[in-house]
Formats: structure tokens, C-alpha cells, sequence
């Protein structure tokens, strides 16, 4: 099988499994939004969540990620199995050791943590004092999916992408048992979604442990500080830090702000991220996680002609995806918070709010799609430097937007803000690749992109006509709005797969070719 199917066949397993998990993951913001709403106590829970899922993204899915996978892919394919799976062992028990400390700190740091990332919440002290709680009840959660990500690094490296992207579903799962069954016995109810991520990412772990024994890789503990494998991982993990991390560390940043602007506003954005990582998480990471192995084995064994083709490939699939995508979000904005989210503690006005934020990180997505594919490209081939300085670039002015924007647009000054910071930094990786690997199929990859955007602009046209039928601001009607909505939708799909047929993009040839082919098996 060829590096491009087997690129497009991991994507498609891993979009397969994460739609599962994305699916139970809008279910439980759906329970969330129904029990608790959008004001000081999910100001206080997102908030407090907001920290430890931070660490997640920088170290555990970025940082480790991005340094253990090219390396251990380095000792799997020219060192072999047995030599992989001692690196694999060491790198278990010193990630073991490192987060349990990272842990101890964070739940003793709390109070300073939470004062500095949210400063708004002081003049509060009810607040601060729960977001407190609740940060230091979840803390321990980081340790837990940090194990989660190595196994995944191990597993994808090894071809099996199912499991870790599955593993998702048990968070969500837990966060929506615990929610329903438990917040009525505590006296601050949203304890209970704090309680659910705990019990979510105990979960995780144990879901992957059976499928490495399967694999051969039963985790054994070994301690060894100055295995050579190890030494590289370390050197390579602290620049991956700001380079993998800077759209989540922007997100941080326009969370921070929020904390001083009106109340709801911590709960807005983090409703909008949770929609707009919906299309990210299902295609932009399953590409980016299927195509980095890819690379990083080509980049080992010398062949970049392979490997500019996988990237090539790589970016193409992710254009074709994101930009459908992002003109579906945009216009379907508040008709999706009103159909999902309305109800109980969540009226329209906040549906409206979600809404607007929504539309301004939607602008977004394609670009930091590419980032998440073109970031992997600098660290197949041990570059950690150039991701590190497009990303504080990037950092520093996203920090200047939302300064600019935040006065007049409010909490989607910060979304837009966020958007534009990633549509700069695609453009500093864009330019620093190609000096440093040469043309990868720049001329292919813009007429792609440009044939899909086309294709794009009867879909929106006829959703945002669609979407018309129907009376958003009304309670409740929820098959009346469904109906509306997913016939809509499933319209805007057919008329985008129809232009895109009549302007021959390939990339809907390969999607239809693979969904074809895994129905027949």
C-alpha cells in the first residue's frame, strides 16, 4: 500500500473514532448547558478546567507528541522492535515520575495558578475561591492523559490509530454520568463535572494498556536517564512546548482577557472552541496524526521526495475538509446553539453570544488546520527552532489583536483575534518550509485550495438560505429546528460534493474512494 492510502486510511480511522468521541463529546456540552448554563459556576469550572486541558494540549498531545514519535519512530524502524520497546518502557517511568511531581505542584499552586490566569475572578471571591476547588480536584487529570498520549505515540507509531482516538468517549462518558447522577448530592452541583474528569481520565489510561500488551509492548518499569533515545526526546520537547502549543497557548491568553469582560463570557468562548473543535478534531488532528509517523519514517530513512509528498497530500486532504467546514460554522453559528444548547439555564441571548464568538474563530480553522500539519513537517526532520520562533511571533500578535479587539467586539474580538494569529503563523511556516526543504507542491496545494473554496461558495449560499426557514429564538421546536437544520446541512454537502466533482478536485475522489472502500469490507 502506498504512503498516500496508508496517510488517507489513517485519517479515515481516526476520523471514524473521533467522530464518536465528538459526538458524545457535544452531548455532554448539551447536559452541561442544560444544568448548569453559562455564568459563575461554568465561569469557574471551564476556567479550572481550562488549566490542566492547557498542559494536556502543550506537553501531552504537543511537546511529547511531537519529540517522541519522530524518535521512537527513528528506534522502530532502524533499530528494531526490542530496542524500541526499552525506549518506549523508559519513557513510561520517567513520564511517570515527572507528571506525579508536575501534579504535587499544581494542586499546591493553585490559588497563585488560577490568580494569575484569570485575574478578573478577585473581584469576586466566591468565584476564585471555587474555580480554586475545582482546579485543584481536576489537576491530577494531566497526570493520567500525559501517560495517555505516550501509549498514543506508541500505538500510531506501530499503525493502530483506533484505540487512543476511542479513548475520548470514556471522558466524555464519565463527565456526563457524574453530571447527571451526582450534582444533585453536592452542595456546589458543578463538583460533579469536576469529579467526571477525574474518574474520565483514570479511564483513558486503562483503555490502552491491554491494546500495547497486544502489540508487544507491555509496559515494564525501567529507569534510565541517560539512554540516548531518552537524551533526544528531552532535547527536542522543550522548544515543541511553544511550538506545538501556540494556538492553544492563544486560546489561553483569550480565556485570561475574558476573565475581565462581563460575566459569561470565560463560557461563551469555551462553548464556541468546543463547536469549532468539532470539524478540527475529527479531520485536522486525524490528518496531522496520521501523516507525522508517515514523515517522520521517510525523514529517517532519507527519502523527501516521499516525504514532501505526504505533507503535500497532507495539506491538500485538510483544505479540502476545513474549508467546507468553516463556511458551514459560520453561517450555521446560532442555529446550532439553539438547537443543541437551548433550554434550561441557557436562554437565546447566550446562544446569540456563543453564536458570535463561534463565527469569528470559524474564520480560523483552515489556517490552524495547516498548522497542525505543517508543525509536524519541521519536528519529522528534528527541527524544533523555526516552530518556535514562527509560534512567539504568532503569540505576540495574538496578544496585540485581542488588546485592539476586545474593547469593541468583546469576547469575539478575542475568537477573531486568535484567527488571525493562526493565519500568520501558517504563513511563517509556509515560507521557512519551503526555504528549508524546497517547493513541496505549493502550486497544486493553492489550486486545490482555491477549487474547494469555489466549490464552497454555492454550499454556504444555499445554507445560509435554508437556515431562514425557521425561527431560532423560540424554546424548545427541536425536530422542527433539527429538521431544519440537518436537511440544511445534508443539502449544503450534496451541492459542495456536486462542485467539487464538476471542478475535478481529487481530493473528493480519494475521501469517496475510502468511504466506498470501507463499506464494502
Amino acid at each position: 500500500m502506498s504512503e498516500k492510502k496508508n496517510i488517507a486510511r489513517a485519517a479515515g480511522v481516526l476520523g471514524f473514532a473521533t467522530v464518536l468521541s465528538r459526538i458524545m463529546g457535544m452531548v455532554r456540552d448539551m447536559v452541561v448547558s442544560r444544568l448548569f448554563g453559562a455564568g459563575l459556576a461554568t465561569d469557574a469550572f471551564f476556567a479550572a478546567f481550562q488549566i490542566p486541558n492547557m498542559l494536556r494540549r502543550f506537553f501531552a498531545e504537543g511537546a511529547l507528541t511531537s519529540a517522541f514519535v519522530p524518535t521512537f519512530s527513528e528506534w522502530y524502524t532502524q533499530k528494531g522492535e526490542e530496542e524500541a520497546r526499552e525506549l518506549a518502557n523508559i519513557c513510561f517511568t520517567l513520564l511517570t515520575i515527572v507528571m506525579a511531581v508536575i501534579t504535587l505542584l499544581g494542586i499546591i499552586f493553585s490559588p497563585q495558578i488560577v490568580a494569575f490566569m484569570f485575574p478578573g475572578f478577585k473581584a469576586l471571591p466566591n468565584k476564585m475561591e471555587l474555580t480554586v476547588f475545582l482546579n485543584r480536584l481536576m489537576f491530577p487529570y494531566i497526570f493520567f492523559v500525559s501517560l495517555v498520549a505516550l501509549c498514543m505515540g506508541i500505538l500510531n507509531t506501530v499503525r493502530h490509530f483506533f484505540t487512543p482516538a476511542i479513548s475520548t468517549v470514556f471522558l466524555n462518558l464519565a463527565m456526563i454520568v457524574c453530571a447527571v447522577l451526582l450534582h444533585q448530592r453536592f452542595q456546589v452541583p458543578i463538583v460533579a463535572l469536576a469529579v467526571g474528569v477525574l474518574v474520565g481520565g483514570v479511564l483513558q489510561l486503562l483503555l490502552q494498556l491491554p491494546t500495547l500488551y497486544r502489540k508487544g509492548f507491555a509496559i515494564r518499569p525501567r529507569f534510565d536517564l541517560h539512554h540516548p533515545g531518552m537524551r533526544k526526546i528531552a532535547l527536542l520537547m522543550g522548544p515543541s512546548v511553544f511550538g506545538v502549543g501556540v494556538y492553544y497557548l492563544n486560546l489561553t491568553v483569550g480565556n485570561i482577557l475574558a476573565s475581565l469582560l462581563p460575566q459569561g463570557s470565560v463560557s461563551y468562548l469555551y462553548y464556541a472552541q468546543r463547536l469549532f473543535e468539532f470539524p478540527q478534531g475529527i479531520f485536522t488532528v486525524s490528518v496531522a496524526q496520521a501523516v507525522l509517523p508517515s514523515m517522520s519514517r521517510q525523514a529517517a530513512a532519507g527519502e523527501m521526495d516521499e516525504l514532501k509528498e505526504s505533507l503535500g497530500f497532507g495539506m491538500r486532504l485538510t483544505l479540502f475538509i476545513t474549508i467546507p467546514a468553516m463556511a458551514g460554522l459560520a453561517v450555521c453559528s446560532t442555529p446550532i446553539f439553539s438547537l443543541l444548547f437551548m433550554g434550561g439555564e441557557f436562554d437565546y441571548g447566550k446562544a446569540v453570544n456563543c453564536g458570535t464568538a463561534l463565527v469569528y474563530y470559524s474564520l480560523g480553522l483552515s489556517f490552524v488546520a495547516m498548522v497542525r500539519v505543517l508543525v509536524p513537517a519541521f519536528y519529522a526532520q528534528q527541527d524544533t527552532r523555526t516552530p518556535v520562533v514562527t509560534a512567539f511571533v504568532a503569540f505576540l500578535l495574538n496578544f496585540l489583536f485581542s488588546l485592539l479587539l476586545m474593547g469593541p467586539l468583546l469576547h469575539g474580538g478575542l475568537a477573531l483575534a486568535s484567527s488571525l494569529s493562526a493565519l500568520c503563523n501558517m504563513a511563517m511556516l509556509l515560507h521557512y518550509l519551503r526555504r528549508k526543504i524546497g517547493p513541496f507542491g505549493g502550486r497544486r496545494i493553492f489550486l486545490a485550495g482555491g477549487k474547494t473554496l469555489l466549490a464552497s461558495i454555492p454550499m454556504a449560499l444555499a445554507v445560509s438560505f435554508g437556515v431562514r426557514m425557521a425561527d431560532w429564538s423560540l424554546a424548545g421546536h427541536k425536530l422542527m429546528k433539527g429538521g431544519v437544520l440537518g436537511g440544511t446541512i445534508l443539502a449544503g454537502v450534496g451541492i459542495f460534493l456536486a462542485a467539487a466533482h464538476l471542478l475535478h478536485i481529487d481530493e473528493a475522489r480519494d475521501v469517496i474512494g475510502l468511504v466506498r472502500r470501507r463499506l464494502k469490507r
